[in-house]
């Protein structure tokens, strides 16, 4: 069987690895062919797997986030298998809450098997760095600058950045959009009710901006896992990404609370920017019996609880064994039920694809000339073309 993803880096790897055993175990006889293409948010494999799949070469089963991406690139041809037989077959219907179900569905049809739930708006720290030069862990982008300005007379950069997949600045910037104008306008920037050159999006835009002047100078030469090193390198103080972070971070032997701290990103305390992965069943899959097993394992209590405590993410089912889960995940499957849920604009969840990668080619304008005018009246036409 042959499964298309693109988690190479710690703690991904691995995680992925954790299901893998557990298939191999059951079925010995089947060659699992673990199909990666590295790049983070799966920037480089997505182009890889359209080109498959347009030209009648799907893997078995493929990596895709819920939510938009999956539904507007996958969903509108004959390209996927529903799999509400699997949710049927194994109970899922009981222990999958139906906001889940919902960003995997379009109409009745259920198209992929989720494997986690990720929280993309988190600022990880450099423990020892922080009480070195006594500084707090900011709630605010006036708390971050203060302490931007502390960290760099100590000769320290403050914020790691790894863009050299544009993906990772669009991260920080849905981050900044969400702590600057809140949930409810957040939201009515991608259904259309607010404005992209409103006062509260330029704000934003422009404190974007201004982040910009406190990160690494290499930003655009690395990959967010190597920013991430950065910081525990204590090099740079501190990086907002999601918490594949924590993954990555624990793969390198660090403690959550010890060597690194959390909090949300500023300005999004109560909110939880959500975004989850999952795998789907190709209608042509070459090896189908091979790939719904793969799928059961995935959408499994075991394979859940194998995988999610090493990648760093928290479980899409309802049943957990909570026991298995680290004091920040713990923490997180918390935030998830009680705090406000948004959709990530990066990772697929709270827009189309082609929107997406309109988005990408604005920031990468905006990172290079900081128009903030410009690149208002961009994300607005943007908008315009794919509402």
């Amino acid at each position: 069987v042959e499964v298309f993803s693109w988690w190479t880096a710690g703690g991904e790897a691995e995680g992925l690895q954790a299901m893998i055993d557990i298939f191999e175990e059951k079925y010995p006889d089947v060659e699992f062919i673990n199909a990666t293409v590295a790049g983070g948010a799966g920037f480089e494999a997505k182009p890889v797997l359209i080109s498959r799949l347009t030209g009648g070469d799907p893997p078995d089963s493929f990596q895709v986030h819920a939510g938009h991406e999956l539904i507007d690139t996958w969903g509108v041809g004959d390209y996927l298998e529903p799999v509400n037989f699997i949710f049927e077959e194994e109970g899922w219907y009981d222990v999958y809450p139906e906001d889940i179900i919902s960003i995997l569905s379009m109409g009745d049809d259920i198209l992929s098997v989720p494997v986690n739930i990720h929280r993309s708006n988190v600022l990880w720290y450099n423990k020892a760095v922080f009480e070195d030069n006594g500084i707090e862990a900011p709630a605010t982008f006036d708390e971050f600058f203060a302490a931007a300005d502390a960290l760099e007379a100590a000769g320290i950069t403050p914020l790691a950045l790894g863009d050299t997949g544009i993906w990772a600045a669009v991260h920080l910037f849905e981050n900044v959009l969400l702590g600057v104008v809140g949930s409810d306008d957040y939201i009515g920037l991608m259904d259309g009710s607010v404005r992209w050159d409103s006062d509260g999006a330029k704000e934003a835009i422009q404190t974007f901006v201004d982040l910009l002047d406190h990160v690494n100078d290499d930003h655009s030469a690395l990959g967010w896992d190597e920013a991430a090193q950065y910081v525990i390198d204590g090099s740079v103080a501190c990086t907002v990404m999601g918490d594949w972070a924590h993954g990555y971070f624990m793969a390198k032997g660090l403690t959550p609370g010890v060597e690194y701290g959390y909090v949300p990103s500023p300005g999004t305390s109560g909110i939880f920017m959500a975004l989850s992965d999952t795998f789907c069943l190709p209608a042509d899959a070459p090896n189908r019996d091979a790939a719904i097993a793969w799928l059961k394992i995935c959408g499994s209590k075991e394979g859940q609880d194998a995988f999610n405590p090493i990648k760093g993410s928290i479980p899409s089912r309802t049943d957990a064994d909570i026991s298995l889960y680290d004091v920040y995940l713990k923490s997180a499957i918390d935030d998830f039920a009680v705090d406000t849920i948004t959709p990530s604009i990066a990772h697929g969840a709270a827009v189309s694809e082609t929107w997406s990668v309109a988005i990408g080619d604005v920031i990468t304008l905006l990172v290079a000339d900081k128009d903030v005018d410009a690149a208002a009246a961009a994300f607005q036409a943007a908008a315009d073309e794919n509402l």
